[in-house]
C-alpha cells in the first residue's frame, strides 16, 4: 500500500507500489482507493451451503492491529449504530450470494466516522478471530463447515442467530511490542496459560516448544466470554494476568495496556491507534 496525499505524489507513488507488487507477488496490477482517516475494521461472518442459502453471523471489531494485521477482536462491535450493522450485514450477505459462494467465509469492510462504510476484502475461510462468533452465537462454524462440504443444507436460519453476550479474542504473538513488533524466535522455557470460566485458549504451543523465524510468530489465542462487554473486558484482563510466557518475547504486556486504555474500555476505536503510539 502507497498513501497518496497529494496529486504531485501520485506517480511516484504509483511506480513504488507496482515494484513492490511485482517483486512480492510477480504481478504488478494496483488499485486505487479511497484513504480513510482513522476508520474501523468491521467484518460480518457469513455462511452458505450448495442450496443457496446464506446468512450472516454477525459482525466483529477488528480494528487494534499492526502493520494491518489484527490483534484484538470482538464481538459484537462496540459503539456500532444500528443503521451501519444492518447495512453492513446485508451487503454481506448480496456479496456472498452474488457470487454463488459456498462455506464460511468473511466480508470485510472499513467503517468512517459517520458510519457510511466501504468493501475491503472477502476471506474465504475460517479465520484467526472465528471463536468469538462462536461464542456469542453458541455455533459451531468448523463443524458446520464439515456438514456443508458434504453437501448438507446449513442447519441455521438467519432468525435464529442471536448475539448472547459478548466476546474478545487476544493474539499473543512471539513479538516485541518495544521494538516495533520485531519477531523474537527462540525456545519457550516456561508457559502458564489461564482457565476458567468463560475463557478458551487455542495454542499451537506448550513448553519447550521452538518459535522459528520461518513461520507467523502466533503462538496462541485467548478468548474470554462474558455477559456484556464489560465482563468479557474484565475476564480477559484477568486471563492476561495469569498469562506466563518465558523464553520469548510476546505481545502479552501491550495487549494488557491496550486493554486498559481508557479508549479501548469505552469502545472508540480505529485502525490506527497501535501506529499513533495509543498505547505506549
Amino acid at each position: 500500500m502507497a498513501r497518496v496525499d497529494k496529486l504531485t505524489d501520485l506517480a511516484g507513488a504509483f511506480a513504488a507500489a507496482t515494484r513492490r507488487a511485482q517483486s512480492a507477488f510477480g504481478n504488478a496490477a494496483v488499485y486505487v482507493e479511497r484513504y480513510l482517516e482513522r476508520p474501523r475494521h468491521v467484518e460480518v461472518q457469513v455462511f452458505a451451503d450448495t442450496h443457496r442459502t446464506v446468512v450472516h453471523l454477525h459482525e466483529r471489531e477488528c480494528s487494534i492491529q499492526r502493520r494491518h494485521q489484527k490483534l484484538i477482536e470482538e464481538s459484537p462491535a462496540p459503539n456500532l449504530p444500528a443503521s451501519t450493522k444492518r447495512g453492513l450485514t446485508e451487503a454481506a450477505v448480496m456479496g456472498a450470494r452474488a457470487i454463488g459462494y459456498v462455506n464460511a467465509g468473511t466480508m470485510e469492510f472499513l467503517v468512517d466516522a459517520t458510519g457510511e462504510f466501504y468493501f475491503l476484502e472477502m476471506n474465504t475461510r475460517i479465520q484467526v478471530e472465528h471463536p468469538v462468533t462462536e461464542e456469542v452465537t453458541g455455533l459451531d462454524l468448523v463443524a458446520e463447515q464439515l456438514r456443508v462440504a458434504a453437501g448438507e443444507r446449513l442447519a441455521w436460519r438467519q432468525e435464529e442467530i442471536a448475539q448472547r453476550g459478548a466476546a474478545i479474542e487476544v493474539r499473543v504473538y512471539a513479538e516485541d511490542p518495544d521494538r516495533n513488533f520485531l519477531p523474537s524466535p527462540g525456545t519457550i522455557t516456561r508457559l502458564v496459560l489461564p482457565g476458567g470460566e468463560g475463557i478458551r485458549v487455542e495454542s499451537g504451543v506448550e513448553s519447550g516448544s521452538v518459535v522459528s523465524v520461518h513461520y507467523d510468530p502466533l503462538l496462541f489465542k485467548l478468548i474470554a466470554r462474558g455477559a456484556d462487554r464489560d465482563g468479557a473486558l474484565a475476564r480477559m484482563r484477568a486471563a492476561l494476568e495469569a498469562t506466563v510466557v518465558e523464553g520469548v518475547r510476546t505481545t502479552v504486556p501491550f495487549l494488557r495496556k491496550a486493554l486498559d486504555h481508557p479508549d479501548v474500555r469505552r469502545g472508540a476505536l480505529h485502525t490506527q491507534m497501535v501506529d499513533q503510539g495509543a498505547f505506549r
